[in-house]
């Protein structure tokens, strides 16, 4: 190539912030050492509107949360293999794809891509569906202006990549752009024998899969004795552990030979064809040698800060998406902070309750055509001067519920001391906040709350057994900060409390 003539080469590599990575990321990672021993200038891309734009796989609340993810998995990768992180650029495609020049060229790039080129590059990328949203059309017209703002010479990514590979070198000239080089790697399969994928859960390890999780899944990979052909284990070992290692150690008693080491994946391919390396010891040897591969990243991410950002850009999954109620005629089944509804609230007047020395009787607006009558029993702990004209959290489903008379249509969530004597702040919202701002929970941004929590249910006392005050008196629930658009809702003084 002439530029190698004149200086080294910029490469670029890009993941879409999906699914978790699992361990077939070695693959690419291993390539991309290779790349920086040659002298390469390596750029990683995190496609965070890539994972939004195919077919929404990664949830516009959960961008940020998952690109976070991906780059701290992916540096802990490299570091597990040896790889100098200094000497690679890490960039967000929402950092640059959002510009006037970007969109401007996307708008170009469409005036000329013909449907049916668009649908054929991402046909192996984006999820196919029968009646394709136009988010998944302009994938690939992204992926190949990337090429061009990235300054770079030639792009990196896997085989299942060659559409929008063929697709950009066709088009971006249309664009006064230059055709890139484009490298590609093979694709591993999964341990069920077809591709690897982050959304068959069978199919992969994750790269922060437990030992246990490491053996089970390797017990039931498809290893059938003799068979070459789809076998993910022999797979894994060609492609990951040869690569990064230049050789493979077989661990066997010694009644079976014992151990054997092999300095050619050829070689070893022929015994295991051949019968002469057992399955059961081949997924005992990958297993160690994973581990072996796994137990820095393990050891990265098993810190408070690290344990917290994974279970946040990835929630428990439940029948519903996280955040969505079930359907029409269903109760949804899990218990999650999506279906509260919370919301920010302006206490307009406060008045003693006519029949009670201990409640106040609130107008709270919360963004509706009229403000809510709540009832609060905050007398004893809040003087009525500091509850008007305030900004309050206030949870707006809960059936309305008559008190000495009075029927509440909400509740002031407050913060609460766990000693005596008892002290009580109402929660607060970040400053600038205005009324019916909703608040909700990191990691459970999207979906409808319930229209009314049903008493019976008791999803609000199931999810308050896990309300508490951060530390730094931030409010929480399992961890995960209550939060509006301008930030994190706290309290004034009440370390380690409790929400009420």
């Amino acid at each position: 190539m002439s530029i190698l003539k004149e200086r080294e080469l910029k490469i670029y590599w890009g993941t879409a912030t999906t699914g978790k990575p699992h361990v077939a990321y070695f693959v690419p990672m291993s390539k991309i050492a290779d790349f920086l021993k040659a002298g390469c200038e390596v750029t990683i891309l995190f496609a965070d509107l890539h994972a939004y734009l195919d077919n929404m796989k990664a949830p516009w609340e959960l961008l940020e949360l998952r690109t976070r993810y991906y780059e701290q998995v992916i540096k802990a990768m490299l570091e597990s293999i040896g790889v100098p992180l200094e000497k690679l650029r890490f960039v967000r495609g929402t950092d640059y794809q959002l510009s006037k020049e970007y969109t401007l060229d996307v708008y170009r790039l469409s005036s000329v891509v013909t449907q049916h080129d668009a649908k054929k590059a991402g046909a192996e990328v984006v999820k196919q569906v029968e009646h394709p949203l136009l988010s998944g059309l302009l994938y690939p017209g992204l992926q190949a202006l990337d090429e061009e703002y990235l300054k770079v010479d030639a792009q990196f990514g896997g085989v299942d990549q060659r559409k929008i590979f063929t697709f950009a070198e066709k088009y971006l000239p249309s664009l006064g752009y230059a055709k890139r080089v484009h490298l590609m790697n093979p694709m591993v399969p999964g341990l069920t024998g077809s591709k690897m994928s982050s959304s068959e859960e069978d199919s992969k390890i994750d790269l922060l899969d437990r030992k246990e999780d490491v053996k089970k899944k390797l017990k039931k990979a498809f290893c059938e004795p003799g068979n070459v052909e789809n076998n993910g284990v022999l797979s894994f070992i060609k492609h990951v552990l040869f690569p990064l290692k230049s050789e493979f150690v077989v661990l066997r008693e010694e009644k079976w030979g014992g151990n054997k080491t092999y300095t050619a994946y050829e070689a070893l391919e022929k015994d295991f064809a051949e019968q002469v390396v057992h399955p059961g010891d081949l997924k005992n040897s990958v297993e160690v040698a994973l581990n072996k591969l796994l137990d820095p990243i393990r050891e990265k991410f098993n810190c408070p800060e690290l344990k917290k950002l994974s279970s946040a850009a990835y929630p428990t999954p439940s029948k519903a998406k996280p955040g969505e109620k079930g359907t029409k005629n269903s109760e949804p089944e899990d218990v999650i902070p999506s279906r509260l509804d919370i919301r920010v609230g302006k206490v307009i007047s406060v008045e003693k309750h006519p029949d009670a020395d201990s409640l106040y009787v609130e107008k709270i607006d919360v963004g509706e055509a009229e403000p809510r009558t709540v009832v609060s029993g905050l007398v004893h702990f809040v003087p009525k001067e500091q509850l008007q004209d305030r900004l309050v959290v206030l949870l707006c489903n809960l059936k309305p519920q008559k008190m000495r008379g009075v029927e509440s249509q909400g509740m002031v969530l407050c913060a609460s001391s766990v000693g005596e004597p008892r002290q009580v702040e109402p929660l607060d919202p970040p400053a600038g906040c205005c009324a019916g701002e909703r608040v909700y929970v990191e990691g459970y941004e999207g979906g409808e709350p319930d229209e009314e929590l049903k008493p019976k249910k008791k999803v609000f006392e199931k999810l308050q057994a896990d309300f508490c005050i951060s530390e730094d008196c931030v409010a929480q629930w399992k961890q995960r900060n209550f939060l509006t658009k301008l930030g994190a809702v706290s309290c004034k003084s009440l370390r380690g409390g409790s929400i009420s």
